[in-house]
Formats: C-alpha cells, structure tokens, sequence
C-alpha cells in the first residue's frame, strides 16, 4: 500500500471514539466561534453580493444559508457559509498558517439538513477535516510566508473539506483516497487577491470543492488515488520536491487541533496585525496627545502584503500593519467597525499614517508562531517610545482565551444580526456540540437565519 492508501485507513478508522477529551472541548469551542463570525460576516458587502448571486441560481433548496432567508444546494451552501465564516478575517489561527475552520466547519453543516448528522458526527468530522490540512501544510516543510505558491486556504482546504464530508457520507479507505485524488485537482488560491473580496472566496470554494468531491466518491466518481505519491501528483505539484507525504501518517491523536492547536482571533483582521494592535494598544498608555508624535518606525518581518502604508478601504485596513497599528494607539484595539471605509478616512488616523515607516527585516522570523513586531516611537519633544509584541493574547504557547472573553466576542458578533433570544439559544447549542441529536444540529441551524 502507498502512503495516501494508508492515510485514508487511518482516516476512516478514526471515530468520535478515537478523540481525546481536550480534542472534542477544542471542536466544540470552534463550532461556537465559527457560527458567531459567519453570522456578523453576513453583514459585509462581498457577502451580500454573494449572497445575492447564488440565491439567483435557484438550486434545490436543501440547505440553510447562514444569515439569509433562502435555502440553496448543499455545495452552494457551503461555498457561502465559508466565505461568510471568512470574510471578517476572524477566525482562529493555525500553524503553519491556515484557516482550517471556514474550509471544513461549513461542508459538514451543509450536509445536516439531507443526512442525519449528529453532534458526535459533527465534531469528528470536524477534527478529522482540519487534522489532514495540518499535516499536509506541516509535510510541505515551509513554514514562512512566502514559501508556498498558493493561499493555503485554497492550498489544503478542499483536501480537509472532502475528509470531513467524506466521514459524514460514510466514504470506504478506497473511496476516500479517490475524493482526496478529485479534491487535489481543485486546489490552489492567489496570494494576490489577499485584501479584496475574492480572499473570502478562497475559503468558501474549498469547502464546496471538498465537499463535491466527496460527493462524488460516494456515487463512484473515480481520480487517482494516489495524490501525494504519484510523480505529478498533488504533492508535487503543490509543494514540490520538500514534501515530505510520510508525515501524513501521524494522522490522529493527540490531534492538531490540540497540538499545536489554534490560535483564538479577538481582532477580526489578518493575524500578523495581531501583533501591531497589541504593541500600538501597550503604546496608548504612554501617549495623551497622539498628535505629539514626530514619527514611528515598526520593525517587522518580510511580510509584504502586509505591507500597506497608506489602505484607501477598510478592508485593506485588515491586511495593513500601519493601520492596525495606528488603530491600537489611537482605538485602543480593533474591532468589526474599526475596518470601515469611514474609519480610515478619519483625520487623527491618516494624520498617523503619514507618520510611520516599516522596516521589515528578513532576520524576523515571518511565521506567526516565532515571529515579533518592534515598534519605535519619536515624540516631538524628543522622547523615544518603544513597545515589542512577541504574540498576542492566546498564541500558541501563551494561555489560552478565558471562556468569558471568547463569549464577549461570540455575543458581540451574533448581536449584529440576531435578537438576543436567538442568540443565546445558538450558544447553549453549541457549547453542548458533542451531545446534540441530528434535530438538534439542524435546531441550531435556523437560529443562524437573520
């Protein structure tokens, strides 16, 4: 047998009775913070033009779309619910970097309402979905951005996306090695459209695209089976000669998901600005008057595209380490409304921006889970500030979000589109995932509907 045919025994053999405790409490904990931003995401205008594109198909409606009145297909659910799960750029972190929730969380979910799938289902799925993404990113061997030729998302994402559905759908080891080898021909998102509304898309299509080929598995559907060995396969292609596909076969517990486990998001902007929010927030304390400010350097890794001095829109904002930390000194944080065109058109925020230079040196490390942001502050009356961020609150290796604040931020991103009654009802479903029945699952479905 070939790696992807011993990978994919491994994956069908592996149950909710395989998971750790600490495994399905992450899950859990996940299936909350995924619903809570996808609901506040279908605020966003991409979103909604989205929204209004599928609902123009007029596909069978089986499944719920989060935040909308209309029902549509289930691939077309999931492209949906992944690029609002995305949008806000909210969700957790993973290392190497990934977003292994908005590619996996809303394929299961399309899947409730035309197969009975309880909580247990649910979050085994689930951990299965997001553990294959960590491990092909870990078998890619590169860690620092720039080093992959794709946005992971849309690099890994189908391939977790079709694992996850592919549990649901009761998939054979062989069926499952054909829905990986459909997914690998699915692959592969643009770096470049980072900072625009196609970046949420990256999100959605893995999560249909996983799906469907999981899908069509299940009828039969044929590719070959052998993605990550084949000379011009998956692996190759993607990742070339550095893959390493023997890693593949640590799949299971401990579980990614648990180890190194996910970086909790409490700004909703790209994670590397993590960093900036909190040194420009660490920074306010010294600074009564930020119009007294002569300059600021910030002292960064070779992030360029984050590299964006001067963003015209909000959502630029999200993907700009001069903004984000200008928002921390002049907001004392970032939040959903810190990322609108009006906020960055403010005088005391472009004022500061016209301020800061960026140093980004390649002897920083450009991964989130080793990299740190120094930044350097020349007051007018000749004083020099300066702050460091090696990681924001709940990186990897720090202690991890506390319950009540998580809860703050779920609450906060329901309140945008939901009555509080249904909003809570949402979060006592969720915070008992595991135990939920298959009504349940889709229970906790309608309470997403705005």
């Amino acid at each position: 047998m070939g790696v992807t045919a011993d990978l994919c025994e491994k994956i069908v053999a592996t149950t909710y009775d395989s998971l750790t405790p600490e495994a399905i409490a992450a899950a859990r904990r996940l299936v909350l913070d995924g619903l809570a931003i996808a609901v506040a995401g279908t605020e966003e205008e991409a979103i909604q033009l989205l929204a209004a594109h599928y609902e123009n198909f007029g596909a069978r409606g089986d499944s719920t779309v989060i935040g909308f009145p209309f029902r549509t297909a289930p691939t077309l659910a999931a492209a949906l619910n992944g690029a609002s799960m995305h949008v806000l750029d909210f969700e957790p972190m993973w290392t190497p970097s990934n977003h292994a929730l908005s590619t996996t969380l809303p394929a299961i979910l399309a899947l409730a309402e035309i197969r009975e799938i309880d909580g247990k289902n649910l979050i085994a799925a689930l951990v299965k979905g997001i553990e294959l993404q960590g491990w092909i990113r870990h078998a890619g061997r590169v860690y620092e951005h720039g080093g992959v030729k794709f946005h992971p998302p849309g690099l890994v994402g189908p391939m977790g996306s079709a694992v996850a559905a592919g549990h649901v759908l009761g998939l054979t080891s062989e069926q499952m090695a054909h829905a990986l080898g459909i997914a690998s021909s699915r692959c592969g998102t643009v770096h470049a459209n980072i900072g625009t509304m196609t970046k949420s898309t990256h999100c959605g299509h893995a999560a249909m695209h996983g799906l469907e080929s999981a899908l069509l598995a299940a009828k039969g559907f044929t590719a070959n089976p052998e993605p990550f060995e084949s000379h011009n396969g998956y692996a190759r292609q993607m990742f070339g000669e550095t893959f390493e596909a023997k890693d593949l076969l640590n799949f299971g517990a401990p579980f990614r998901i648990v180890s190194p486990g996910y970086a909790m998001k409490m700004f909703p902007s790209q994670y590397g600005t993590h960093f900036a929010i909190t040194a420009g927030m660490s920074l306010r304390e010294q600074i009564s008057d930020p119009s007294q400010i002569q300059a600021v350097t910030l002292n960064t890794p070779v992030m360029q595209y984050v590299n964006r001095p001067m963003p015209d829109t909000g959502l630029a904002g999200k993907f700009s380490l001069q903004y984000t930390f200008a928002s921390g000194l002049l907001r004392g944080g970032a939040k959903i409304d810190t990322f609108t065109d009006e906020m960055v058109a403010l005088p005391d925020m472009q004022a500061l921006l016209g301020k800061i230079t960026m140093n980004m040196s390649p002897d920083i490390p450009a991964r989130f889970d080793k990299m740190w942001l120094e930044a350097i502050v020349t007051m007018k009356d000749g004083r020099v500030l300066q702050a460091r961020c090696d990681g924001p609150r709940g990186i990897w290796g720090s202690p991890p979000i506390p319950e009540e604040d998580h809860l703050i931020k779920v609450r906060d991103c329901l309140s945008r589109r939901l009555p509080s009654d249904r909003a809570e009802r949402l979060i006592a479903f969720a915070r008992r995932a595991e135990t939920l029945t298959a009504a349940e699952v889709r229970a906790l479905l309608k309470e997403t509907v705005a």
